[in-house]
């Protein structure tokens, strides 16, 4: 393991665009094998070079911009996974609605009848069933 250390001293390392690149060149070559397409899987061995480029780079600040960059794409995907996977896990205790004047997510507890909620943002009331 020194000699990792030793060959690694200076040099970028993994990161999340890393590991994506890598999982895509693995799905391209599984592809590519699967459907019996030789051009697919050599193409599948691009993101995979660019991954080791990256790894062994010594040009930190570049990779670290490109893997912002990569994060700031990648984000509001990210952040709409987690949105709705929340309202999975709250579906049997809370309600989500929509504020008919500037469109907030509200939310609010199941069980509770006929109710006047106010949005927080703009003190609209509306009245809904929860």
């Amino acid at each position: 393991m020194n000699w990792l250390k030793k060959v690694m001293a200076g040099r970028y390392g993994g990161d999340q665009l890393s590991i994506v690149l890598l999982v895509f060149s693995i799905l391209l070559t599984l592809i590519g094998q699967l459907v019996k397409i030789p051009l697919i899987s050599f193409i599948g061995y691009i993101p995979l070079g660019i991954s080791i480029f990256r790894m062994f780079s010594k040009d930190i600040s570049k990779r670290r911009m490109e893997n912002y960059k990569f994060a700031m794409f990648v984000s509001p995907v990210y952040s709409w996974f987690k949105k709705t996977e929340n309202r999975f896990k709250d579906r049997k205790t809370h309600r989500y609605f929509k504020c008919p004047n500037c469109n907030s997510k509200l939310r609010l507890p199941k069980g509770k009848g006929k109710i006047t909620i106010t949005c927080p943002k703009c003190n609209t009331k509306f009245n809904k069933r929860t």
